[in-house]
């Protein structure tokens, strides 16, 4: 069972902080609703007084709340109050732990992504690892709250993670001193003539982030000829923040639309009139990490035409969650609420941002030698549980780009966005497949160069 969960130790997920008190409520129950109450009652009652060890109710009662809402979609969950209080922490860019995002795959921890200039990174962890135990403890079946709860601790500690890794014969240890992490979400720097800015998560100093890189890359650079907005990896944060780095770059017009469970029930979010990239060309680069918040930041840049999208296609992570605190210090609900739409009413749930061109990291022969022996990178679509996105959208007609074989560039998609910002000549191993028809049955034509 795939159960995503951002902790301590993790970026959020692209969870949206939408934080509601919650009014008493009358509910009006039928019969079967209230036979399925007494099954409830038949069944906790039973295990109280049956089970192999005392359990408390306290205890039978969260485990009750945790199945229920686990069971709904990968992203709905329940947080405990240290849990909900570690989640205020992050959303707040600072929080204790590795830096690992996690998730559970069939009953085994496993890392999404590493965080920059954390000690997950710095120890060299990688996507796709597989933690099989702490401290010699095997956690292997543990829930995910279980898992991360034993990978918490003060800063300075050290915690020795047993990791399995692809192509690799056997597990090996890894040891890691926990750190206060503090989440410097924007990092930038001038690239020559053009400004290199890399958003890692969306929380509440991303904003002010995103501004410092322009008015210092402006600084450094008088004469800048455009931007790469780097989102690889990113898993998505605030909803208000992808917002505000979207306007950032926008000068009018829908950023991106929820709709819950009702029809009638549509939010829109608009920029506001002003675009403080000065409207220089835009290049974002995504891949598989790129989760929730990252994917509204390239569908509204995308669709208003404001930025080219470079890379592979993204995870596809389209679903609102609402938190609601449960009382005084009871914790709170973790509750997918809504779906996410791009501007042009694109259903990003399940199904991704296509960038226009394709653009891989290796040259393809060895891309698909790799592939024989390396499982897939997961995608929304492939978490059991997953919501299905609103409609089908087919794949825009793109150029996909491979670099030439023997070609030893280490960031070869950020290269071919800088070349092409500047106008330089084609690189790498160009094919352009033949045009495909969209939702709407318009042919698309091949992506345009940005201005």
């Amino acid at each position: 069972m795939h159960k995503t969960l951002v902790a301590a130790l993790a970026a959020l997920a692209g969870f949206v902080v939408a934080v509601f008190a919650v009014p008493a409520t009358t509910v009006v129950a039928g019969s079967e609703t209230y036979r399925q109450l007494n099954l409830y009652g038949d069944v906790f009652e039973r295990v109280r007084r049956s089970y192999v060890r005392d359990v408390g109710d306290a205890e039978l009662v969260e485990a009750s709340i945790r199945g229920m809402l686990e069971s709904l979609d990968p992203h709905s969950s329940y947080m405990d109050a240290e849990e909900f209080a570690a989640m205020q922490v992050q959303t707040r860019g600072e929080f204790g732990g590795l830096g690992i995002e996690v998730t559970v795959e069939d009953g085994i921890v496993t890392v999404i992504s590493p965080m920059d200039e954390t000690p997950a990174a710095e120890a060299g962890i990688q996507s796709g690892d597989k933690i099989l135990a702490l401290d010699g403890r095997d956690i292997t079946g543990l829930t995910l709250n279980e898992a991360v709860e034993q990978m918490r601790g003060p800063p300075n500690t050290t915690v020795t993670l047993t990791i399995f890794r692809e192509g690799q014969e056997k597990p090996f240890d890894v040891t890691l001193t926990r750190a206060s992490i503090k989440v410097a979400s924007v990092r930038f720097r001038a690239e020559g003539d053009i400004g290199y800015i890399r958003i890692t998560s969306f929380n509440e100093q991303t904003e002010s982030g995103l501004i410092k890189a322009f008015e210092q890359l402006a600084q450094q650079v008088p004469d800048l000829k455009g931007y790469v907005l780097d989102l690889r990896n990113n898993p998505g944060g605030l909803l208000d923040q992808a917002i505000a780095v979207s306007d950032a770059f926008l000068d009018r017009g829908e950023v991106v639309s929820t709709r819950g469970r009702d029809a009638q029930d549509i939010e829109r979010y608009n920029a506001r009139n002003g675009d403080a990239a000065g409207g220089k060309p835009v290049v974002i680069l995504i891949n598989g990490g790129s989760a929730s918040a990252s994917e509204i930041v390239a569908g509204a840049l995308q669709d208003h035409g404001r930025a080219i999208l470079m890379g592979t296609l993204s995870f596809g992570k389209g679903s609102v969650q609402t938190i609601i605190p449960l009382g005084a210090g009871e914790g709170a609900l973790r509750l997918t609420t809504a779906r996410y739409f791009t501007p042009s009413g694109r259903s990003i749930q399940a199904h991704g941002i296509q960038p226009e061109i394709e653009v891989h990291l290796k040259p393809k022969a060895v891309e698909t030698a790799e592939a024989e022996d390396t499982p897939r990178r997961r995608s929304e679509a492939d978490l059991r549980g997953h919501l299905d996105g609103d409609q089908v959208v087919e794949p825009k007609t793109r150029l996909v780009v491979y670099p030439p074989d023997g070609d030893a560039t280490e960031d070869y998609q950020l290269a071919y966005a800088l070349n092409y910002l500047r106008g330089g000549p084609a690189m790498g191993v160009e094919e352009l497949p033949s045009p495909v028809s969209d939702a709407s049955g318009a042919t698309e034509e091949p992506a345009p160069q940005p201005n």
